[in-house]
């Protein structure tokens, strides 16, 4: 009789032993789909290389600032009204977040010579599904612009399109010397564009010598940037017949072309300045900052001209990431000294903090 009572306790074990199995089974099927999701998720981040986030975020962060300025100063302003701070931070979060998502485009596009440059990349080692990858950023694109379109402003989508297909072009023109450089450093300008017109409304015309300068900074800024990466994958990018500048020179000369491009956006603001067409009065931050970004644009050049491959040529895409995203934060004293103290730091500490998470140049 006790036996009759346990067995009748429990039907589910004894009764029906089958529908057991299968629910073990399907617990079990749940499970490995959790970790793949959490494996995949894990290697997308990672392809992400969200140092580099910092480059279109402070990019971007500059248009917003600048949007803040016009909207500040009753002699500039034409229909401009300052964002709220949820506005800010969801433009911001597109902006932070536009960089990885692109990268995994960019990786697809590079496979070629990703393995020979980077084999331990997950993409190339198959721990990220290319196809699966590619559409996860398609449809990240897809919900900014959703978002842009119907909650911020309609025109900014513009921008963030031409950012996606410049990134799908620069594939091609890097292996096309300076053209490859130029093609990026028009691309980050997008961020800013994107920044300023995702803010709010504007009456204001986008051809003025100001608004000129400023977007030809970021482009000169982000085009060097890009140079000093091709070191890297100098081997990989010879290989596959991406003929970058550093391909073009070869490594002894370009590694003199390192030093001496390091002063190239001084010499284009400079140019600038004295042609009038950057006309905005400079404060003390932006002097000082700017004083500290031609160091860092200057030191840059120098690691690269004294080790110009190896570990030691990856290890220096720390300073020049930081030399490209402390400049852009400079630019944002012109308009917001006090914010462009703060971004200057957090750049430059954030940069070389998630940098240092991925040190291995294979990856």
């Amino acid at each position: 009789m006790e036996t009759d009572r346990s067995e009748s306790a429990r039907p589910d074990v004894f009764l029906t032993p089958g529908v057991v199995r299968q629910e073990g089974c399907a617990d079990r099927g749940g499970l490995m789909q959790g970790l793949a999701l959490v494996k995949f998720t894990r290697a997308y981040v990672r392809s992400m290389r969200l140092y580099y986030s910092f480059v279109t975020g402070i990019a971007g962060w500059l248009g917003v600032a600048y949007y803040e300025h016009l909207a500040s100063d009753p002699a500039l302003r034409t229909t401009e009204v300052a964002p709220t701070p949820e506005k800010k931070l969801l433009i911001l979060a597109i902006l932070f977040l536009s960089w990885g998502v692109n990268q995994i485009v960019n990786d697809y596009l590079g496979l070629k010579e990703d393995r020979i440059n980077a084999p331990q990349r997950p993409m190339v080692t198959g721990e990220l599904n290319p196809q699966c990858a590619i559409l996860v950023s398609a449809a990240l694109m897809a919900i900014s612009g959703f978002v842009t379109w119907f909650y911020l402003q309609p025109v900014a989508v513009l921008f963030l399109a031409g950012g996606v297909l410049l990134n799908i072009l620069y594939e091609n023109a890097k292996g096309f010397g300076i053209l490859g450089n130029l093609v990026f450093g028009l691309m980050i300008t997008m961020a800013p564009l994107y920044g300023g017109y995702a803010s709010g409304p504007t009456a204001a015309t986008l051809i003025q010598p100001n608004r000129i300068s400023i977007l030809l900074l970021v482009l000169v800024m982000n085009a060097l940037m890009t140079y000093y990466t091709y070191f890297k994958d100098y081997r990989g990018d010879m290989l596959a017949g991406k003929r970058t500048l550093v391909v073009a020179f070869g490594l002894q000369k370009s590694r003199w072309l390192a030093v001496i491009s390091a002063l190239i956006p001084t010499i284009v603001f400079g140019v600038l300045r004295v042609t009038g067409m950057h006309q905005t009065p400079l404060n003390n931050t932006f002097i000082i900052l700017g004083s500290l970004t031609v160091f860092l644009q200057i030191w840059t050049g120098v690691l690269y001209w004294m080790n110009p491959s190896g570990a030691r040529a990856y290890g220096s895409l720390g300073t020049n990431f930081r030399a490209c995203t402390c400049g852009q934060a400079a630019l944002i004293a012109i308009f917001n000294p006090d914010l462009a103290i703060w971004l200057f730091i957090f750049s430059y500490i954030f940069v070389g903090f998630l940098f240092d998470l991925h040190r291995n140049p294979k990856e």
